[in-house]
């Protein structure tokens, strides 16, 4: 069996023609109905309990109001014991003890997890690591996308799932895989070299025109013909490798991992019920993963675990709430991918045991957290795991259940405190809720893109660069002034917005140019940042000046850019207040017609344009050349703008997250201390109050 077979080739396009956008939508809101608001949901592993144990653990589940549960993507190994000889008896009973307690099922294919007589017999279906070690069978995630062998045995597993559950009125979706991805680590064997060499003479056409797009003339790299390529390693060579290629390999692995997932939803499409969704489960902004191209899903969910040890929050007890960028930044793209539609598929009910190290989360954290996916737009929450795992590598990731598996955990508390507020929030309700006028209009897009992402990263040029970091601190200061933001790729319309920041965004062509001239001139108000345009689509910098197919754009007539020392600053100056940077700075030279909102006071380049703005048609072009620690800088000007474009814009403290949604406002605390709230004196408060805690949540309307 190959990849595109007729089959699937047909199922493809039969989804075009019958308009996917729309069915997805009545297959989802079937699932989780507007009035319903939101769900929530949670993991359950029957293969890994006592069969005497499974009915009072999903009775136990459906007690607490959870409406549906995730069962068996690390099952393959249950359902195909041996090659060939299938066994779904227990998943046939897990299913219908599911249903007899009320909760819906979403079914999910097993292919992180290939069982051992696979692997074993066919070992060449494995990944390779970047210093020649095949990985062995253990864990998941080490199978080859790239493996047609594998790909075989996939559609043979997903297609008697599918035939079996797919009709079944108690499974309401399908997730593909488990976080697909590999965890970061790129796949080096012969099955991904020959398809990355595939790849490339599909791009490129002829091997001249990737010597040329590589620049292989320089230290003698020129090929003659694609056999003799093989996928960029820093083991394999004396420095880092070829940027060109590097980011052609991340683009092609993004490629495989796509495919892959779509692969698995074309089949999954041509047998199952239309009643029924699929998705998958993706970790936001890691390589190699692009959720834009996987497009043959219903809509995509993520992973977020937010207390871990790896990020300090706010304030003393931060480590213990987490970021609100991990959920908001997320909540924010995975909305925009697939119409408006989104879930979070795994959601820490609390302390984890991967981490740096491994707090307990501050009590009430994991509800704010569910209300935040909920502020978001999300449609449901599913929760990772209803049981804490007795034996295994998770043994100290906390469930629903503590050990004993009857007693609820303080997040298991929490969930039934939320399913209880749930219900008032139903009663409260109204379907002819509209956005605030407001609200919509200082509506925010933020532009990103991965190849944008993987290419400015290989490259920082500065250790402290953070190319994700930077994008989520506009975000968050986008979230202070109570901007409704919307996290989106090229594939959007940008005429919905009537603001939109392009941050860092080093890879562009003359076709983007021109979108953002147009949105501009029709009105639209487009914030660059520093790094903007320095390259082509493949990473080549311009022949011409630095950066210069923006100049028209933003007013510009060149520009230069410099680095710091961590412990040294430079100063900037706008409106008679100073401001330090010492990361990154784009120095500007502004055509005559264009303004100097702010320029650099030291280094001898003093002076010169730190940031410019220009009018262009009915619209406005700013240029915010440097990055700053404190994103001091950035907020003033930000401010600026939206205040010469008659928006007002909130000031929300550091930490504290206002939303709207279906006529519900919801404000979060992710600070350490309590706050004060401004909430209207005439509006209906439902949860909360006008003093909020660490980790408190208030919703009025």
């Amino acid at each position: 069996m190959k990849r595109n077979t007729i089959l699937l080739i047909s199922v493809f396009f039969i989804c075009l023609l019958s308009g996917p956008v729309s069915n997805a939508q009545n297959r989802v809101d079937r699932s989780f109905p507007k009035e319903n608001l939101f769900s929530l949901g949670s993991y359950y592993y029957p293969e890994q309990w006592d069969e005497s144990q499974w009915d009072r653990d999903l009775g136990n589940m459906a007690a607490m109001g959870i409406k549906f549960t995730h069962f068996a993507e690390f099952a393959w190994g249950m359902m195909e014991p041996e090659e060939g000889k299938f066994d779904f008896a227990w998943l046939d009973k897990a299913v219908s003890l599911a249903e007899k307690h009320g909760l819906k099922v979403i079914l999910c294919t097993p292919t992180p997890t290939p069982p051992v007589w696979l692997t074993k017999k066919y070992p060449d279906i494995l990944i390779v690591r970047d210093n020649g070690v095949q990985i062995q069978h253990s864990r998941r995630q080490h199978a080859s996308w790239s493996s047609e062998r594998y790909r075989e045995y996939v559609e043979r597993i997903v297609t008697k799932l599918a035939e079996r559950y797919g009709n079944n009125p108690n499974v309401i979706g399908w997730q593909i895989d488990n976080e697909p991805g590999h965890y970061g680590v790129m796949d080096y064997s012969e099955n991904a070299q020959s398809a990355f060499r595939r790849w490339l003479r599909e791009k490129y056409g002829s091997i001249e025109a990737l010597n040329k797009t590589w620049g292989c003339a320089f230290w003698s790299e020129t090929y003659q013909d694609f056999g003799q390529v093989r996928l960029p390693n820093a083991q394999e060579v004396p420095e880092k490798p070829n940027p060109h290629a590097v980011l052609d390999m991340k683009c092609f692995m993004a490629d495989e991992l796509a495919g892959f997932v779509n692969f698995q939803a074309d089949i999954l499409r041509s047998h199952i019920s239309d009643n029924q969704w699929i998705t998958t489960n993706l970790i936001p902004v890691f390589t190699p993963v692009d959720p834009v191209k996987m497009d043959h899903t219903d809509f995509l969910t993520y992973t977020r675990y937010l207390v871990t040890g790896h990020r300090d929050g706010i304030g003393e007890q931060g480590f213990r709430i987490g970021d609100p960028e991990y959920l908001g930044f997320s909540n924010d793209q995975f909305r925009n991918f697939t119409g408006n539609r989104f879930g979070v598929m795994e959601l820490q009910p609390g302390q984890v045991n991967w981490g740096t190290f491994n707090p307990q989360p501050m009590p009430g954290a994991v509800r704010m957290w569910v209300y935040h996916v909920f502020a978001g737009g999300g449609k449901f929450v599913c929760n990772y795991r209803f049981r804490q795992p007795l034996r295994g590598s998770e043994q100290y990731h906390y469930g629903m259940m503590l050990t004993d598996g009857v007693t609820l955990s303080p997040g298991g508390e929490e969930y039934v405190q939320i399913n209880k507020e749930l219900e008032l929030l139903r009663k409260a309700y109204d379907p002819k809720a509209r956005e605030p006028e407001c609200r919509s209009a200082r509506r925010t897009a933020i532009l990103y893109e991965m190849p944008v992402h993987w290419e400015v990263e290989n490259q920082k040029q500065t250790p402290q660069w953070k190319t994700l970091d930077h994008a989520q601190k506009y975000h968050r200061l986008l979230k202070k002034m109570a901007c409704p933001v919307d996290v989106i790729s090229e594939k959007a319309d940008f005429n919905r917005y009537p603001f939109m920041i392009a941050p860092a965004y080093q890879l562009l062509d003359s076709a983007l140019v021109e979108r953002w001239t147009s949105y501009v001139k029709k009105g639209g108000h487009l914030v660059l940042t520093c790094r903007t345009g320095q390259k082509d689509r493949n990473g080549a910098l311009w022949q011409e000046l630095l950066s210069a197919p923006i100049y028209g754009l933003a007013g510009l007539k060149g520009l230069f850019y410099d680095h710091l020392p961590q412990n040294y600053h430079g100063n900037i100056e706008m409106d008679g207040k100073s401001y330090r940077w010492n990361n990154w700075a784009d120095v500007l030279t502004p055509a005559p017609s264009t303004e100097v909102w702010a320029g650099y006071a030291d280094q001898f380049y003093k002076g010169s344009a730190a940031v410019t703005h220009r009018k262009l048609g009915k619209g406005t072009v700013t240029y915010i050349a440097a990055d700053t620690d404190d994103a001091a800088l950035e907020e003033d000007v930000l401010r600026r703008l939206y205040s010469k474009a008659g928006v007002k814009v909130e000031n929300l403290p550091e930490g504290v997250i206002k939303e709207w949604r279906d006529g519900f406002s919801i404000v979060l605390n992710y600070r350490s201390d309590a706050v004060s709230i401004d909430i209207p004196a005439d509006a209906e408060i439902i949860l909360g109050g006008r003093e909020l805690g660490p980790a408190g949540v208030a919703v009025w309307k």
